[in-house]
């Protein structure tokens, strides 16, 4: 389950219908009814509440689809960039412990991040959504 507050629209996520996941792009947010709009792979678009959505775990593939470029570091950590947004991670593959950084603005996180956190943590240091260059569907 992702709790309503933790989402904007453009965030990817995955829905549960009739015991299935399925990846989609939340399209608009309902605060009255605490309704979330998500259009699947399918192009289908359906409103789900909160208990019915889950989070995609973030890791290299999904960073390449949104057009991060992998860079070994000497030290064998591993940094992503995206223009001058950046991802160090602290061990090979630790989504769970890393730092991101945007010009001044610099983040230390050390829980898993789902790929909603990071395009939110994207949009809130940059004003720019982070959306897919790589189509998944």
């Amino acid at each position: 389950m992702i709790q309503f507050h933790e989402l904007r629209t453009g965030d990817y996520v995955l829905v549960e219908f009739d015991g299935k996941r399925t990846e989609g792009e939340v399209l608009g947010l309902n605060g009255a009814d605490r309704e979330v709009q998500v259009r699947t792979g399918d192009d289908q678009e359906f409103w789900y509440t909160p208990n019915d959505l889950y989070p995609i775990p973030l890791d290299e593939g999904q960073l390449t689809q949104f057009g991060f470029e992998r860079q070994e570091m000497p030290d064998g950590k591993i940094k992503y960039l995206k223009g001058p947004f950046r991802i160090l991670l602290s061990g090979k593959g630790n989504f769970s412990d890393f730092e991101m950084w945007y010009r001044e603005d610099r983040r230390h996180i050390t829980q898993p991040l789902a790929v909603h956190g990071l395009q939110n943590h994207f949009h809130g240091m940059t004003k720019i959504d982070l959306v897919r260059e790589v189509q998944t569907h």
